[in-house]
């Protein structure tokens, strides 16, 4: 019986085919698992995604005998092959003079080199980028799949509150939130942040021994994954320490402005404003009232197969929002050796504007 189903990202397969006519190139080999999963639904560690530029040839996978029975359960509209039949011959029509061959970019050099003995012909064309941008627009079904996953961080925060406190260390809370993961979603997208007292001003601390102190103030980074996919959110439980006769401190002040700049963003999030135009509307919030030196960090990044994609909110991001990205609104404030704070949530870019995504208290 002839199979019938079809691959759901066959459009963004065949607009990756297109740009390779375009630029030239016969074909794409493409190494990295979020990269071939995200056009064909399937990915490991030891395959080889070739993708011919000609557009009725189809796509092929190539990977070993550990992984055959998985690709063609999980992604049965995929055409799969030994490994070992992997090469020139068997994805390149025969050419007497030189050709263009594409490649990810950050693949370890060792493979570099064994594709340029493999294709000796060929000028090897770094198509990460174009990659990247096309996975940076999600499908309906991408969509839903990691709201789902916010939805689920969502509620870990809420259980995981009702059971820390106060001389618990950090690692103590980060066990506790891993453990929700685990036993609701697919594990953590990420290592969990957990920050307690002055050491939030380590934007990416590492959990270690150090107590929570009652009235101190907490930042917990966390994402769990589920069905694949990353979801990410930063909160901060601000603590009572430094107030006296009911005067906010210096904490709660950086609160409140981070948390402006965080809802500022958000407002200005849609479709046709760059990454760098959207960082800059949360910089100029913190920088006009005096903190711009310490606000370090881009403004955001994309989620999906991984916590970390395009699109980029940035001083630098030049890529235009479209609908159906998603990027992280995360503004954030550290000083050194006093406090840190960071709010973080994940909007979806819509057609007229942006769809917050995580709704715990901020």
């Amino acid at each position: 019986m002839k199979n019938t189903a079809k691959n759901p990202f066959a459009d963004r397969l065949e607009a990756f085919a297109a740009y390779l006519r375009r630029r030239g190139i016969v074909a794409a080999v493409v190494c990295g698992e979020a990269n071939q999963k995200g056009l064909v639904g399937f990915g490991c560690d030891n395959g080889r995604l070739c993708v011919p530029a000609a557009a009725e040839a189809p796509a092929v996978f190539y990977t070993d005998f550990r992984y055959v029975p998985a690709a063609k359960r999980v992604a049965p509209w995929l055409k799969v092959c030994d490994i070992k039949r992997f090469g020139p011959a068997s994805i390149l029509r025969p050419r007497t003079g030189a050709f263009r061959v594409g490649y990810e970019g950050d693949i370890p050099a060792v493979r570099y080199q064994r594709f340029g003995r493999m294709f000796r012909r060929a000028a090897l064309v770094d198509v990460s980028e174009k990659l990247l941008l096309l996975r940076a627009v999600k499908t309906p079904a991408e969509i839903a799949k990691v709201a789902a996953a916010e939805a689920l961080n969502d509620r870990i925060w809420s259980e995981a509150q009702r059971e820390i406190r106060p001389g618990m260390t950090e690692k103590d809370i980060q066990r506790i939130i891993r453990a929700w993961m685990n036993a609701l979603g697919d594990g953590e997208a990420f290592e969990t942040i957990v920050c307690a007292g002055a050491n939030a001003a380590e934007c990416h601390h590492v959990p270690d021994g150090t107590v929570w102190k009652k009235g101190e103030p907490l930042l917990v980074d966390m994402g769990v994954r589920l069905d694949g996919y990353c979801s990410d959110m930063t909160r901060c439980i601000c603590g009572t320490k430094g107030r006296r006769n009911g005067i906010p401190s210096r904490y709660d002040e950086i609160y409140t402005l981070v948390l402006a700049a965080n809802r500022a963003a958000i407002a200005a999030a849609r479709p046709g404003i760059t990454g760098r135009q959207l960082d800059a509307v949360a910089r100029r919030t913190i920088s006009r009232a005096g903190y711009g030196k310490f606000f370090g960090h881009a403004l955001g990044h994309g989620v999906g197969l991984e916590i970390h994609e395009l699109p980029v909110a940035s001083k630098r991001s030049k890529t235009v929002l479209k609908p159906g990205m998603l990027v992280t609104i995360e503004p954030g404030v550290y000083m050194e050796g006093e406090l840190g704070v960071r709010i973080e949530d994940l909007v979806l870019i819509t057609k007229d504007g942006c769809e917050v995504l995580s709704s715990s208290a901020k």
